[in-house]
């Protein structure tokens, strides 16, 4: 789409933790593998819940005793150090006691969401080529369809209850990788990711990746043993992975674990359970808010801390969120190759405007601007470095060393700016529109249809024609408005440059999402090709 070339950058450093506390301390402090999380948690308060779901509750040294349980029986039936064990299920005792199992084994834990498609899990077991697949089949209604087509067993752990399990048979062609490395060497995590082009990838994070972001972001959250954290971002993603799963256990929290998301159940459990911190990505805040405002809003005294990721947050759904929850909504940047986290609002401080915040502590950006066809302007390409970066792509060297410079710096593929210490993202820079000479960011345009009071969310994306680029918008409504396409035109017209306007206006009944919110816009283009 254009030709680009770098140019001088601009390089920030992140500000340490306190006074007291700088990164190669807190490095230094973290432990060798994730499942030290659970054994340091059985020392430090055994009887403290861990997890919880509907069925069942688990203490510190419940899971411990779970862990070391669910360790054995892979051992038992073949998992060795250096194995991939493929974790499908949603967010369940069962799936947090597995991805600490694994880690037991230093084996590699492959997290991949049971709402996949059995197309798309084949294609991750086929790259992954995993040793055993472990299913939460009683957590998850689409795990235990999974497992019967595939022949797995079902099982159960008679003296550590974490709910009905199912494991494949044994691939004996499957190969042992490298085990036993240090820290920032050793996977801990095959996470796979579509990103903007819809062709999984399979994104190695090392247990020094996750634990850092885990304890980094529980430190500048100041989560401790009395927060009560509503997880229902799925685990199977890094977000709620590395920041809500891991990052709470690190500070002794109770997980409250949801299979999915819900509106009238994710309120109910926020009110009614005295939830303390809420994580979500903006399509779950802009649902709460449609579902619950009509009912006289939201009782939930005990939130503290409700933050926003996964994707762009525009300011009117912030606004609307804030009055809503009665506390700022936090911001923040990341991606899976980042582990994910690599900026966030602070706690003391949050932002007024659009702003993702200050680096996190460790890690070091670069905005590297863009010379391409039409206007320039102030943004370029965000890359990072820290000891949140990836170990690499499995199997794929050279999609590797074309996203991770030698020196380490990650190219997020991300167009950002830094103003007062502040990280900004303007959009992805496959996913910048140039119509007519001049740079169109698909977020701008986003936030204007989302500043309507009729649309729940929307999503921008380019399609190329002649010598031109078109803006292309689609729409999902909230329910029970109605709106014409004519009418949401003649709203972002007065609220954009005529460059910015869109040519086409579709609603549709909903946006197709991943399984964490985020908007596929792969498959939008796909709906005008």
């Amino acid at each position: 789409m254009m030709h680009e070339r770098y140019h001088s950058s601009l390089t920030v450093k992140s500000r340490t933790l306190s006074l007291d506390m700088d990164t190669n301390k807190l490095i230094a402090s973290m432990p060798a593998r994730i499942d030290a999380i659970v054994s340091h948690g059985a020392k430090a308060h055994p009887d403290h819940i861990a997890l919880y779901e509907d069925a069942r509750s688990l203490s510190y040294a419940q899971l411990d005793d779970a862990v070391d349980a669910l360790a054995a029986r892979l051992a038992d039936a073949g998992v060795r150090a250096g194995d991939r064990v493929m974790l499908i299920g949603e967010n369940s005792v069962a799936l947090v006691a597995s991805l600490f199992a694994a880690s037991r084994l230093d084996a590699w834990a492959l997290i991949a969401n049971a709402r996949l498609s059995a197309v798309e899990l084949d294609a991750i077991r086929a790259h992954g080529k995993p040793r055993i697949a472990l299913y939460t089949v009683e957590a998850s209604d689409d795990a235990a369809h999974h497992a019967q087509r595939e022949g797995a067993s079902m099982e159960s752990l008679d003296a550590t209850p974490i709910g009905a399990f199912a494991l494949s048979a044994i691939d004996a062609a499957s190969m042992q990788e490298p085990h036993g490395l240090p820290s920032d060497a050793q996977c801990a995590a095959l996470v796979y990711t579509t990103g903007t082009t819809g062709a999984p990838k399979g994104v190695m994070l090392s247990h020094r990746n996750l634990l850092f972001v885990a304890t980094v972001s529980s430190t500048l959250r100041r989560v401790g043993p009395s927060d009560r954290v509503y997880a229902v971002l799925p685990i199977s993603h890094v977000f709620g992975l590395a920041s809500m799963c891991l990052g709470s256990l690190y500070a002794g929290a109770t997980l409250r674990l949801a299979a999915r998301f819900d509106a009238e159940r994710a309120g109910r459990v926020l009110q009614d359970e005295r939830m303390t911190i809420f994580q979500g990505v903006p399509a779950m805040h802009a649902k709460l808010i449609d579902h619950f405002t009509p009912r006289g809003g939201l009782d939930a005294p005990s939130l503290r801390f409700v933050y926003c990721g996964g994707s762009p947050l525009d300011m009117s759904l912030k606004a609307a969120a804030e009055t809503f929850y009665g506390v700022p909504l936090h911001n923040g940047y990341g991606m899976t190759e980042s582990s994910p986290t690599v900026s966030n609002t602070l706690l003391d401080a949050p932002a007024r405007d659009s702003s993702v915040g200050p680096l996190i502590p460790g890690i070091e950006a670069r905005i590297v601007p863009l010379v391409q066809q039409g206007n320039a302007d102030d943004t370029g390409e965000l890359w990072v470095r820290g000891p949140n970066v990836m170990l690499g792509y499995y199997r794929d060297a050279a999609q590797t060393a074309a996203t991770v410079t030698q020196d380490g710096w990650l190219k997020t593929g991300d167009l950002a700016r830094i103003e007062n210490g502040n990280l900004y993202i303007v959009g992805r820079s496959k996913e910048l529109i140039i119509r007519s000479g001049f740079n169109v960011y698909p977020a701008e345009v986003e936030q204007a249809f989302n500043s309507h009071p009729a649309v729940l969310h929307s999503a921008v994306i380019g399609r190329s024609v002649q010598g031109n680029e078109d803006v292309l918008a689609f729409v999902e409504l909230r329910r029970g408005w109605m709106v014409d396409e004519r009418e949401l035109h003649a709203w972002v017209c007065g609220r954009l440059a005529p460059y910015k306007r869109p040519s086409s206006i579709r609603i549709l009944d909903a946006l197709p999402v991943s399984a964490s919110g985020k908007v596929l816009k792969h498959r939008l283009g796909k709906l005008v090709s």
